[in-house]
């Protein structure tokens, strides 16, 4: 008998129907992988087997152990979530609270369980940790979310996933947006507890390359519908769906502008520096240095690239580069012929319309209360006075019109879009004041492989177009081997290697490099299967 079999799994929010018809298996001791973009229902079928998503209206049959979940009483479901079914959640930093402790939230879920006294809780936590590879559990045990790195935090999460061991483990995009390093760590780590405890995985991700190096067995989504299942080797090799292949072939590929540029450099950054002050108790402060002695150039219409892992300073000196950092900053910076390091803010507010940024998140750096037409014009209405109100509207329409985003969504809030089209709304955003320079902070790292890969080529297009410079911040070497002219690698704050992208990433001279390199295409030193 499987250990769970959904049969005929229909998933409606009122009117609207989300899941159709999803049926497959899960085996005891199996890693099974649903796949698809966002909106093919992989999510929302994945909650439906905790019936975490109370306003919804299940059809058909979910059976765990040969129990029917969708019959089971609000108290019976009680005992299954987190006893026999446990779950990660995509962003541990929203899934764990801020007001408790990391070991108060493990040792939670032992006493209500397992009936386990605070005491034998606390060291059962500290156990816990220790085997899901955080450093000194014990004093981690003490930390607040807050206080732990990305990857901390979600190995955190798995310890209280698997704290009463169970039966069958749902992740949702584990990894997503962690550095490469750090995925292969939790990926590892996955595997190894998933061994150990013969514990089944259900895997719901957009990474193929992830899905390939894990799961047994995969399932394609698209539109709600179960399209296609097939052991993973054979789904990677003959897969029979169009929609699979297309999956499958969005990886980025190389699609920069291949032309030298001879321009003088647009950007030039010299010795910079940046140090954050750090409290030490009342009256002590501490001097950290995030970034220590980096040059740079960067001219019109090239890209450069910034890789490293999450504190190795990269977004810090990006945001140093255009002024916006909170940091002391130290060295020279120059726009053009502008040295803007030493400028006054009322001086360089005229320079701004020329810098232009594009965040990690679009849904945390739109405002929900404001209107797409407000947002995109924000810029011209401050830098572009002139305009007047039918100049700002057909401004903004242009803007949307260039990142394939039509003139009658700028009546709608950003709650209202996808993901992908989120950040075509950002990059209307920055696009619409012309500027000759754009920060890209990890652009494309929380979306699907395709729209990932529609974000990309819109940009090298753009680039091509209107000759803009492009500074990329990314941790993944792909998306990096497909956009950037020139690489940076940076650790702890220094950059410990830089040349060509096809020199840098093709012949790494630095360790470094190379164990980023080996991460990133999950190689079979790292990843024992």
């Amino acid at each position: 008998m499987s250990l769970l079999d959904i049969q005929n799994l229909q998933i409606a929010f009122g009117a609207s129907k989300v899941v159709t018809e999803v049926s497959f298996s899960i085996e005891p001791g199996e890693k099974f992988a649903l796949v698809g973009e966002s909106g093919s229902g992989k999510t929302v079928t994945a909650l439906s087997i905790l019936r975490l998503s109370h306003d919804a209206d299940y059809h058909g049959r979910i059976l765990f152990e040969g129990q029917d979940i969708l019959q089971k009483s609000e108290a019976a479901m009680r005992k299954v979530r987190g006893k026999d079914v446990a779950m990660i959640f995509q962003e541990p930093m929203t899934a764990l609270n801020p007001l408790y402790t990391i070991g108060n939230q493990i040792a939670e879920v032992l006493m209500l369980h397992e009936g386990l006294s605070g005491k034998v809780a606390a060291q059962r936590t500290v156990q816990l940790l220790d085997k899901t590879g955080i450093p000194e559990p014990a004093r981690r045990a003490l930390a607040y979310p807050h206080q732990l790195s990305g990857g901390q935090r979600q190995r955190a999460m798995i310890a209280m996933a698997l704290a009463c061991k169970p039966k069958l483990l749902i992740a949702d995009e584990p990894t997503t947006a962690l550095d490469v390093t750090i995925q292969v760590q939790i990926l590892e780590l996955l595997n190894q507890l998933q061994r150990e405890e013969n514990m089944a995985v259900l895997m719901i991700t957009h990474d193929l390359n992830l899905v390939r190096h894990f799961a047994d067995r995969v399932g394609v989504m698209e539109q709600g519908k179960l399209i296609e299942t097939a052991a993973t080797h054979d789904l990677f090799s003959r897969p029979r769906e169009p929609y699979t292949r297309k999956l499958l072939a969005s990886r980025p590929h190389r699609i920069v502008n291949t032309e030298a540029s001879s321009d003088e450099p647009l950007l030039k950054g010299d010795g910079i520096r940046c140090n954050f002050w750090i409290k030490q108790g009342w009256f002590r402060k501490k001097q950290f240095v995030a970034v220590d002695n980096v040059d740079l150039e960067l001219r019109p219409s090239e890209t450069l690239g910034i890789v490293g892992e999450s504190g190795s300073g990269k977004s810090t000196l990006g945001m140093a580069l255009l002024r916006l950092s909170s940091a002391t900053v130290e060295g020279r910076i120059a726009f053009g012929k502008h040295p803007i390091s030493d400028m006054a803010s009322t001086e360089l507010r005229p320079l701004r319309a020329k810098m232009q940024v594009v965040f990690q998140d679009p849904f945390a750096s739109l405002s929900p209360r404001r209107t797409i037409e407000q947002i995109v014009g924000e810029g011209l209405a401050l830098h572009q006075p002139e305009l007047g109100r039918d100049g700002l509207r057909r401004a903004v329409a242009e803007g949307l019109a260039e990142v394939g985003l039509s003139a009658d969504m700028m009546t709608r809030y950003p709650h209202e879009f996808s993901g992908g089209q989120r950040q075509r709304i950002a990059i209307a955003r920055a696009l619409v004041l012309k500027p000759e320079l754009i920060l890209l902070d990890e652009p494309t790292s929380s979306l699907d492989v395709s729209v990932q890969q529609q974000v990309l080529l819109l940009l090298a297009d753009l680039q091509r177009k209107y000759r803009i410079a492009y500074v990329f911040i990314s941790h993944d070497l792909a998306v990096i081997r497909a956009m950037a002219h020139r690489v940076m690698v940076m650790k702890d704050g220094a950059v410990v290697e830089s040349g060509s992208t096809e020199s840098v990433l093709s012949r790494p001279v630095h360790l470094y490099t190379r164990r980023l390199l080996a991460a990133s295409t999950y190689s079979t030193e790292m990843i024992k299967e």
